[in-house]
């Protein structure tokens, strides 16, 4: 699963979201590639109708020149890269713990049942915007551009 926090000063926050099923099928990638991750991205940047500034850890994914070369082609996307291990300041790693915390105690039957609850969940998030606001709160960053 791959989310992505929109926050711009004066609007409620956003959340965007892709899953990526692995089966377990030999040769099957478990991770998402650079393909699905600028897929959110391009994704994002039709919902939001704006240019976007992705603040990432420094996953190897992200890091990649394959998607050096895919940010490149996009004039609206611009990247900038936190810290080595800084999990403290990305807002989604608050998404997630929240989220993992809602599953607790659960015992999908099926993959399919979890992927239909873990849905439900992060929709049901996207129209909480004081909580999705509160992640990006809980790193200390602000949005206010220095003086």
């Amino acid at each position: 699963m791959a989310g992505l926090l929109c926050f711009r000063p004066g609007l409620p926050a956003r959340l965007c979201y892709r899953p990526r099923r692995h089966t377990g099928r030999k040769g099957e990638r478990r991770s998402l590639s650079e393909t699905d991750y600028i897929r959110l991205l391009d994704g994002a940047h039709q919902l939001l109708k704006a240019p976007l500034i992705v603040v990432w850890d420094r996953l190897s994914t992200h890091t990649s020149k394959t998607m050096q070369a895919l940010v490149a082609e996009r004039e609206w996307l611009t990247v900038i890269l936190l810290p080595g291990y800084a999990p403290e300041l990305n807002p989604v790693e608050g998404l997630w713990a929240h989220i993992k915390r809602s599953l607790a105690n659960l015992a999908a039957r099926t993959l399919s049942e979890l992927e239909t609850l873990l849905r439900r969940r992060l929709k049901a998030l996207q129209y909480r915007h004081t909580i999705l606001g509160g992640f990006l709160a809980g790193t200390g960053l602000a949005l206010d551009r220095p003086n």
